[in-house]
């Protein structure tokens, strides 16, 4: 089929091999004192070793609206209009800097979209959009799928310090929530409301926080539901498959995935962390 649209998104995204996520990337990038990295410039091997040896802790930055805008190109392939799909503007300035990039490519017609989210549940939204695209769908019916798919999508992650959310100023909420008992393992999504990371549980280690993330999972969608899952990792690939383990043993799989947390995500969670993005049965458009 012929696209009708482009699909773009942010370095937000954590991308899957089984999913439709090869679309332009606007890159946020590490900085690590005066030494800066694009996201697609530093593995994430490379970021956990500046993390032990680097005195200054790093900070990441949003794209540029040029950095949309020359995503945006590519996602047009200079002829179509583009649905640009933002990580949560309640975590990062990436949707202004989509807006403003209407002014470097005025010819181009954008459609931006907050995703209101981040990571492997910005990844279920643009294989929603990147599908209908590839379908030869209207831009209505990509928004269309792309909106009923954020709205049954949950992201739950746990991570083994708060440490690293503290030192880039993400921590807020989740602090609160545990009342600063920064010994306990949190469990966070992102609050549909603000787009910004609370907390919706607890543990008191790690492994019992992986345990954590799955009954959040059944809490929200129901024990023996079908679901879709795409796990997260930081530097040990086993926790996923031990958080895949404890899903699968309350629901069938329908769909599951794996992939690491991206390097600019990750130096706000730490080396250790594991993460999941549910949703519940076949994707919309096979329904």
């Amino acid at each position: 089929m012929t696209p009708l649209f482009g699909v773009a998104t942010d370095g937000g995204l954590d991308a899957f091999a089984g999913l439709n996520n090869a679309v332009p990337v606007a890159p946020f990038s590490l900085n690590f004192g005066s030494r800066t990295y694009r996201m697609d410039e530093i593995t994430r091997e490379g970021l956990y070793r500046e993390l032990q040896t680097h005195p200054v802790h790093p900070t990441s930055s949003q794209p540029t609206p040029q950095d949309w805008a020359e995503a945006e190109r590519r996602a047009s392939g200079g002829l179509l209009p583009v649905l640009a799909l933002t990580i949560s503007g309640g975590l990062s300035g990436s949707i202004n800097a989509a807006e403003q990039a209407r002014a470097v490519v005025p010819e181009l017609p954008v459609t931006v979209v907050d995703t209101r989210t981040l990571s492997a549940a910005q990844a279920f939204q643009v294989h929603a959009a990147a599908t209908a695209s590839q379908r030869g769908e209207t831009l209505e019916t990509a928004l269309d799928w792309v909106r009923r798919t954020a709205g049954e999508t949950e992201l739950y992650f746990t991570i083994e310090t708060l440490e690293y959310l503290r030192r880039g100023g993400r921590i807020g909420r989740v602090q609160a929530t545990l009342g600063g008992l920064l010994n306990l393992k949190p469990v966070i999504t992102v609050d549909r409301a603000t787009g910004a990371y609370t907390n919706v549980g607890r543990a008191r280690s790690y492994k019992g926080g992986i345990e954590a993330v799955a009954t959040q999972v059944t809490s929200r969608y129901g024990e023996g539901t079908p679901l879709r899952v795409g796990l997260l990792y930081g530097s040990v690939r086993e926790d996923a498959d031990a958080l895949l383990a404890a899903i699968q043993a309350r629901h069938p799989i329908v769909w599951a995935g794996a992939t690491g947390v991206n390097p600019v995500l990750n130096v706000h969670t730490g080396p250790r962390a594991v993460g999941v993005a549910a949703a519940p049965g076949n994707w919309v458009w096979e329904r």
